[in-house]
This record gives structure tokens, sequence and C-alpha cells, in this order.
């Protein structure tokens, strides 16, 4: 399944998406009007059979997804945890140190962006990257889960951008600055349910802007798989139903040019993040004065 969060005039609400179009979950169950609260409380089966039973009773509208404003597919994590320098070729890029265990670092809520929005330039930057980057929505409660049974504990996985002010996270030894700024984790577009990606560390993962492919790889290259990240946090602390955990980004950002060739994202710059099987996610940069 194919979910998306959808802003409304008021409140944001649920979709499924399909080939015919998106239909309105929260219209069929008006309890769940948002993500975190659909996965806290049903699993994948049991949602497949909701909506089954209920499209039997009533006939479903479509709407074309084109004319919804998408919000972030998840939209109130209690945590986003972030591993960096997880795909060998980019620690390589970067001429740093292959990790031997994940370097985790954290954004908060404030960064949360939908499919299709506009991204704000911080005023006092100049080095703002982008990160395509796959996404883990855990399903529920993991406590020192082994590395074999991690993916029992997965809902599904959505593309990410992990954008980065470069200039602002190197000001010090921590990361938090560059990292947390207004919209810099857009998700989206639609959050596809694991059923759907029975082998997530085999997936084509690009990034392009204004069109130009500038990162492309196979998430093949992580040093440190899903399973390997879900057991790793979670035996350090727990793993709730909604938390997300972007898995790092491979090669190819604007930090790991030679200095010379460094072009960094500027107003009206197009990114596009696209993941084998889970779609494309687009924003726009944007001047913070206009």
């Amino acid at each position: 399944m194919k979910l998306v969060t959808i802003r409304g005039s008021q409140t944001n609400y649920l979709g499924i998406k399909t080939d015919t179009g998106v239909v309105d979950l929260t219209a069929m169950f008006p309890r769940y009007n948002n993500m975190k609260k659909l996965i806290e409380h049903v699993d994948i089966t049991q949602l497949k059979t909701m909506i089954t039973e209920q499209m039997e009773k009533e006939l479903p509208v479509f709407v074309d997804d084109t004319k919804l404003t998408l919000g972030p597919c998840i939209t109130d994590p209690e945590k986003v945890i972030c591993v960096g320098l997880n795909y060998r070729k980019h620690a390589e890029e970067t001429q740093a140190d292959i990790p031997q265990t994940p370097i985790l670092f954290n954004k908060y809520n404030n960064t949360l962006a939908g499919h299709m929005e506009d991204i704000k330039l911080p005023m006092d930057s100049d080095q703002v990257d982008y990160e395509a980057e796959l996404a883990i929505v855990i399903g529920k409660t993991a406590t020192k889960v082994s590395k074999e049974k991690a993916k029992d504990y997965v809902f599904g996985y959505c593309c990410a951008n992990d954008i980065s002010a470069r200039d602002l996270q190197f000001r010090s030894s921590q990361w938090l600055l560059g990292k947390n700024l207004e919209g810099f984790c857009p998700l989206g577009p639609y959050f596809v349910t694991a059923d759907e990606i029975p082998n997530p560390n085999d997936l084509t993962i690009s990034c392009r802007v204004n069109g130009e492919v500038r990162q492309l790889s196979n998430t093949k290259d992580m040093i440190f798989h899903c399973d390997e990240i879900i057991s790793y946090i979670s035996q350090y602390m727990t793993l709730k139903a909604g938390d997300i955990i972007l898995t790092g980004t491979p090669e190819g950002v604007v930090m790991g040019y030679d200095k010379a060739a460094q072009v960094w994202l500027r107003d009206g710059d197009e990114v596009t993040v696209e993941i084998e099987g889970l779609g494309k996610l687009t924003n726009v940069l944007t001047s913070c004065y206009g």
C-alpha cells in the first residue's frame, strides 16, 4: 500500500494512493487522521483487510493526487534518528574513515516537509547541500531486538532528503545546527508499506538538481544495512511506532566535490530524490527573503 498525508484547509488527513487516484482513508476511518496514530493501532494485514471490507461496502471516490497538497508522510514522530557516513563511497568522497559502528544524530519535527513544499534557504548559510536517503518507519515498539528480527518492526519506507547547511553543520563538533533548520527533512511523496519492499538493502537511489543527476547509487552500498541499524539503535533506546530512521546518503553530495567544483543549492533549485519502489520526492529551495 502507498499511504499519503494530505493537507486540508483546517487539518491533515490520510489517503491511499492507487493507480486510479487517491482515496480518503480518514473518511473511511475517522479515528485515523494522522499516520502515527494509524501505525500505532493497526498492522499492515489488518489495514488491508479493513480497507478491502470498507471498499466493498461503499464505492470509493478517487482524487488525482496532483490536485492535492501533500504533507510529510509522517507528521509527528517521537524520534527522527539519522545515520551519518553510511555509504562506503560517500565516506570515501569526504575522506572520512569507514565507521566501525553507526554514527547517529537526530532531526526534530520542525524539519519535516512534504512533497512539492518549498524549503527556505537559511539567511546565514551559503553551503546548503542535498542528501538522498531511504527512510525507515518503525511499526511497533522495539527494544533490544536482534538483527534477524529487526525487519519485523518495520511498517514501511519512504524517500527522504537530509538537507544540510554544511557551514553551520561544521561550525562546531556537533552537527545539530546545520541539520535542523525549518523544512530540512522532506519525506514523501508517499509512505510504502513494508510488504511491497521485500529487500530495502538493494534499491536504486538517486538525486537530481534541476534535472541533472547528482547522486546515483544503490542501498547495497550501505555500510550498515537496515536490519543492522534498527537492531543497533534499539540496544540503546526504545524505538516506537512512527519513529523515523534516515539511513544515510550515497556519494555525489556537493561537499564531496573538489572545492573549485562545488555548486551549493541556490534560490529556485529543484531537488528530486527518487528511490526504487518509493516514488519521487521533489522540493524547491527558495530565498528566505522571498
